[in-house]
């Protein structure tokens, strides 16, 4: 145990939902109170929470049970797909070539895959790629059932495919095509594909508990995800009144994408498929990790994943909307990231995600969270296995979220971030 370590102080809560334990510093006691509130009134079934302040741990924890049965305790190694957390780790993996001279963010696409300047795509970038300016966020004709854990199948698709829009002119969420468009470029430059990319580049030199392709090794930590079931209740937002209606972009997303997300992601093969825009496996600590190597630095030689210059860009938003073309709501990316998006005044309050100024990161489809807040030196990471509502943050991730900024003096998020 480090000296840091040393001051932390164990966590044992009983709670409604379950056993929560870890570790926390003492300051940390509102944040602590927040997740096992999530256990104890907001239906919580087993979940990891960690936050890093400058490369520190000064709260890991994680509680109630990793099967819906309730018979199986989550504990601190438990891990489970967290979705589109996964395009951050994705996002990596491109600026680090981008560093390394192989990859030009602003240059045509086309000169590293030739194909891809068919069909009116002749301008698009990697840039375009990953701020979801592209125009390729869906694919129009049926696909087959098992499209998601096919990549060869999915990269051939989209070099067919017109986009929506001409690249660069607006954007639209790329919920699942961002990870082939943007693996397909990590496997021409570097000659290895994306999840052996992440693999040697990222998640071995910096030890994190985190896969694009989980090794079969993994499997007995891995949690089942229970999807969120409509209830009837939710507010009929107008994403919800277009994905009723064929061949619409929200349509399209929910519906032509194949079967990997309603039965593929508790599976084997489902978990082992290199999905870069949601299949990643992880828990909290991995998700901090990420954050913490890509933007904070690790205590000691300070080492990070991407250079100052790059870092002081990853928060920046690069596009941005009042109407995003697949979620119909307004959304604000930089290059790979999400930023705070406040809708919270809308019908639509859980299409919202509020973090700080110039913090950037990634929710997952249910609620899983994980970013970097270089003002303050902060990483995050959120994981659970019971899918809320909302296409971004539900009230479960945002009231730890919330609680966490108010430790460090965040007064109010009136503004659309914390201040």
């Amino acid at each position: 145990m480090t000296e840091w370590q040393s001051e932390l102080e164990p966590v044992a809560r009983e709670t409604a939902g379950g056993p929560v334990s870890g570790l926390a510093h003492a300051h940390m006691g509102a944040v602590v109170d927040a997740f096992v509130d999530n256990f104890e009134r907001r239906g919580e079934l087993g979940a990891s929470l960690c936050l890093q302040e400058h490369g520190r741990t000064v709260l890991d924890l994680w509680g109630g049970f990793a099967d819906a049965e309730r018979t199986t305790p989550w504990t601190r190694d438990t891990v489970c797909v967290v979705f589109s957390c996964t395009k951050a780790a994705t996002a990596a993996c491109v600026h680090l070539l981008n560093e390394r001279g192989l990859l030009d963010l602003d240059a045509p696409v086309a000169e590293i895959w030739p194909a891809f300047g068919d069909r009116g795509r002749a301008a698009a970038t990697p840039r375009m790629m990953l701020d979801h300016s592209l125009g390729l966020p869906a694919l129009r004709d049926p696909v087959k059932a098992d499209c998601i854990v096919d990549t060869g199948y999915m990269v051939d698709r989209l070099e067919q495919e017109p986009p929506f829009w001409e690249p660069g002119t607006r954007h639209g969420y790329h919920a699942l095509t961002y990870g082939f468009l943007l693996g397909e470029l990590v496997r021409r430059v570097s000659g290895r594909s994306l999840g052996q990319f992440f693999a040697d580049e990222v998640a071995t030199p910096f030890g994190l508990d985190f896969w694009i392709g989980l090794p079969e090794a993994v499997e007995s930590r891995v949690s089942p995800i229970v999807p969120y079931r409509l209830t009837g209740e939710e507010p009929v937002t107008p994403f919800m009144e277009a994905v009723r209606e064929p061949g619409t972009l929200p349509n399209l997303f929910i519906f032509n994408h194949g079967d990997w997300a309603a039965r593929g992601v508790n599976t084997r093969a489902g978990r082992a498929a290199e999905i870069g825009a949601a299949g990643g496996v992880s828990h909290a600590r991995g998700l901090a990790d990420l954050f913490t190597a890509l933007a904070i630095g690790r205590p000691g030689d300070g080492r990070t994943l991407l250079q100052p210059e790059t870092i002081a860009g990853l928060g920046v938003v690069s596009s941005a909307s009042h109407r995003d073309a697949t979620l119909l709501a307004p959304t604000r990316f930089g290059p790979g990231f999400m930023v705070s998006m406040d809708n919270r005044r809308r019908r639509e309050a859980t299409d919202s995600v509020i973090l700080g100024r110039n913090a950037f990161g990634h929710v997952g489809a249910g609620g899983s969270i994980g970013f970097a807040d270089p003002d303050r030196g902060l990483a995050v990471g959120y994981a659970m296995n019971r899918q809320g509502h909302g296409l971004l943050l539900n009230e479960r991730g945002q009231s730890l979220v919330d609680s966490i900024y108010r430790q460090y003096e965040c007064t109010t998020s009136r503004s659309g971030f914390w201040a």
